[in-house]
């Protein structure tokens, strides 16, 4: 049975019946009589109820709240107090009409009305008589219709089997009385003072918590056995319902069969939850499923969500668990299972493409152009990981975009330059708070495809931290025959990234776990020579930045020879990050000009680059000259690009003894040593006297001093300064050279040549001497990179000599 209530009829929102109320109606055989005896009128006032029905006997209260309702009601409590009342079939209707009302109603009379003191009115009313509406006569102010009354049907008073129903109503409601918290204890006493059965039967009706559809239809039954059974069996399953509670209270096993119990748990959950003011979890665990039957994954991953959402309906929205347990069913779903981009096999257009956003590179674009072929002719390849390898600033992260649209994929930048915890590679597992999905499979949410461009940029920044070695957990990522498969601690399948086009990009090599580096197809990404640094400036940067500051071509024209004199005068890089901070400087000098409506020169000349960038701060890696013996030109590589540097030694009155700055490593110091014991070992045959290594310290230098440098490169440059030193010979003009020596005087080759060169060909050098086994490596650098240079390959330090020192000796010779 359900609580007493009160009855809104706008809203028909139920408010409990309070304990404390004055009484109880109670409707005795004689009222009965009487009530029966009593004539209907031909024309009643019809009031629709949207959620309740009302039967003959029963008083229930009513909150009215629209227009027309209060009308009637004031109106018809003026005059015979008699109303029609009838429920509605769809309590959304604000106007209901004819075909909107059951037309079986009942009729009432007006006992009370009370005006509230929010403004609302209250009116008790009580049913007499069954009726059905005959016709709708008028609709405005209020409902009036032409009634017929139904007459129904009573057994006899000796009927046993009546007799015998009666009874089971009575004893059923008192024992739902007894169990139900919800229903005040006067209900009991009612119950056990109701002489009259047809009242029992009607009071018992309206009472049950059933639907307004079910209490509709107990009211349309003419007869009263019939009526009395329905009502019995409406009420025997209300007692199982609450057998059901006791049960799930006390922890004891039903006897309801698990169907009907799992169904009255989740409504009495969602009831719970919807009191508690949350939205019930059943819409969203339902929106859950029909997402699911649009994912394209396979039987196992299918298994495992419904495994996994039967596990979230069970789960009490109240604890941690849960949100972490819907959050894993999001991504479950969010995640591209099979879901691809279609790709662009034009390959003349991905070439387009990527010469349009990229100056050079061309070993990479044709890397791509190549896998864009094959990928062509058989469309399940496995894609490559490519890492790209240089300098910054030359376009390594920038290429990753280019590549994406050239292919026609989605693109995801991921940077893991200092990640120091393996979690943000492959997720955290599920059973702690707050945990997530690794990045990897993050990205792929983002992206919404499993075949992306991926830019892993900076792998070789990776850290090792207290959480474990993230450059460990990217073994799998970048390994073709695990990522197809690959496992993320939070997401507990395996995820297909074998489709993805990973690019790592890095400067060093060296920092790069082997292992790891073995899985990747590495690309070497030189710098830019000075003309490629032109090309890019005027192509790129300079409409790039006239764009970001609100300008045109129009306001400012940068020439290529002030555009050079940037490069040189102020830029000291492999890449042009450095010259694109200087452009927008001179980008900002015409936006202040307009702004404050100066005139300016838009063609800028030379005078006005000094104007706004100052005088040029880097000329120290132009050559110098040749005056003095022992400096010679080296050339180095940086984690920026190549560089020159000079090698400078000194002799001083002393006894043999070998000094060494300039910040030098190891490595380099060793170099110094053998350079100067084949000196000794092959002094005749250079032509110096063997005393003077015993009555001079030699002191070898190399600028700048706060700059740390190592390696075997500068061997021969360091041996040609000795050697001139002690000769006092001049060294060739323009003339730079790089290479590893051995005390039998043998030259090994050394890496970075194409850096190298660049730097040589910026600081105006004209000669280079390498080792015979570097010609390999100026073969593969492109012919304009060579432009204006003269090579020279050595096998033996003499060969190294003949070249690089002339018969002539420096000014101010000191005699030895």
């Amino acid at each position: 049975m359900a609580k007493t209530k009160l009855t809104t009829i706008d809203s028909l929102s139920f408010q409990e019946l309070k304990g404390d109320a004055e009484l109880i109606p109670l409707m005795t055989p004689e009222d009965e009589d009487a009530m029966n005896r009593e004539e209907l009128p031909d024309i009643l006032p019809i009031l629709p109820l949207r959620n309740t029905v009302l039967f003959p006997g029963v008083v229930i209260p009513i909150t009215a709240g629209r227009d027309k309702s209060i009308k009637l009601i004031n109106e018809t409590n003026k005059g015979n107090k008699v109303i029609g009342v009838v429920s509605q079939k769809d309590e959304s209707k604000e106007d209901p009409e004819l075909a909107d009302i059951n037309t079986i109603g009942t009729v009432a009379q007006i006992l009370r009305v009370l005006k509230m003191p929010d403004g609302n009115t209250t009116v008790i009313i009580q049913g007499k008589k069954r009726f059905e509406v005959a016709e709708v006569i008028t609709s405005n102010p209020y409902m009036t219709a032409t009634i017929r009354e139904v007459a129904e049907a009573s057994p006899a008073k000796e009927n046993e089997e009546f007799k015998a129903i009666i009874d089971s109503i009575k004893e059923m409601a008192l024992e739902i009385i007894k169990d139900s918290p919800s229903i005040p204890s006067e209900a009991a006493f009612a119950i056990k003072n109701i002489e009259s059965n047809s009242f029992l039967i009607n009071f018992v009706s309206s009472n049950l918590n059933i639907s307004v559809e079910e209490k509709q239809k107990l009211l349309e039954i003419n007869d009263l056995k019939d009526r009395a059974l329905e009502t019995l069996r409406y009420m025997n399953i209300e007692i199982q319902k609450l057998s059901l509670r006791q049960d799930i209270q006390s922890k004891v096993e039903s006897d309801i069969n698990q169907q009907q119990r799992e169904y009255f748990l989740h409504q009495q959950m969602k009831t719970i939850q919807e009191e508690l003011g949350g939205n019930s979890s059943e819409a969203e665990i339902e929106e859950m499923r029909a997402r699911a039957k649009t994912k394209k994954w396979n039987e196992d991953v299918s298994k495992h969500f419904e495994k996994e959402l039967a596990k979230l309906e069970r789960m009490n929205p109240q604890v941690a668990e849960f949100s972490i347990q819907r959050n894993y069913l999001d991504l479950l779903l969010e995640l591209p299972w099979n879901e691809f981009s279609k790709d662009k096999f034009d390959l003349k257009r991905a070439r387009k493409i990527l010469d349009r956003d990229h100056h050079g590179l061309d070993d990479v674009k044709q890397r791509i152009v190549e896998y864009l072929a094959v990928l062509k002719l058989r469309n399940d390849m496995k894609s490559p990981i490519l890492c790209l390898y240089g300098p910054p600033g030359v376009g390594k992260t920038s290429l990753g975009k280019s590549i994406a649209e050239a292919l026609g994929r989605e693109y995801v930048r991921m940077s893991l330059g200092g990640l120091r915890d393996e979690a943000e590679i492959r997720g955290h597992r599920k059973t702690y708070i707050g945990a997530m999905p690794g990045r990897i499979i993050q990205s792929l949410k983002k992206a919404g495809t499993s075949n992306p461009v991926f830019v892993l940029d900076e792998i070789d920044k990776l850290s090792v931290g207290n959480q474990g070695d993230p450059s460990s957990a990217m073994l799998e990522v970048l390994d073709p025959e695990q990522n197809n498969a690959f496992y993320d601690n939070f997401l507990e399948l395996g995820f297909d990234l074998s489709k993805i086009l990973f690019i790592a990009t890095a400067n060093s090599l060296s920092t790069i776990q082997p292992a790891l580096r073995d899985r990747m197809e590495i690309i070497n990404v030189s710098g830019y020579t000075i003309e490629e640094k032109v090309e890019i400036a005027k192509k790129h940067l300079l409409p790039k930045q006239l764009k970001e500051h609100g300008l045109t071509k129009e306001h400012l024209a940068i020439g290529k020879p002030q555009l050079e004199k940037i490069v040189e005068g102020y830029t000291r890089e492999s890449g042009v990050r450095g010259l694109e901070k200087q452009i927008a400087k001179m980008v900002r000098y015409a936006a202040m000009k307009i702004a404050m409506e100066e005139a300016y020169d838009t063609k800028v000349t030379n005078e006005i680059v000094v104007e706004v960038l100052g005088a040029p701060k880097l000329l120290r890696d132009k050559y110098e000259n040749n005056d003095v013996a022992g400096v010679v030109t080296g050339l180095a590589w940086t984690r920026v690009g190549g560089d020159i540097l000079f090698v400078e030694s000194a002799l001083s009155k002393g006894k043999g003894q070998l000094t060494m700055t300039g910040n030098l490593g190891k490595v380099m110091k060793e170099s110094a040593t053998i350079a100067l014991e084949y000196i000794k070992s092959n002094a005749d045959l250079l032509g110096i006297t063997p005393e003077v290594f015993e009555k001079y310290d030699v002191h070898v230098h190399v600028p700048e001093g706060a700059t740390p440098k190592d390696g075997p490169s500068a061997g021969i440059t360091m041996l040609t300064s000795l050697v001139s030193l002690f000769t006092q010979r001049k060294v060739k003009k323009s003339i730079a050279m790089t290479g590893e020596i051995t005390l039998r005087g043998k030259v090994l080759p050394v890496g970075g040549i194409k850096e190298k060169i660049l730097a040589a060909k910026r600081a105006h050098i004209k000669e280079i001497l390498l080792c015979e086994d570097n010609r390999r490596d100026i073969e593969e650098i492109k012919p304009e990179y060579l432009k204006g240079l003269k090579f020279h390959y050595v096998k033996e330090m003499s060969d190294v000599l003949n070249l690089a020192l002339t018969k002539e000796k420096v000014k101010n010779a000191k005699k030895l």
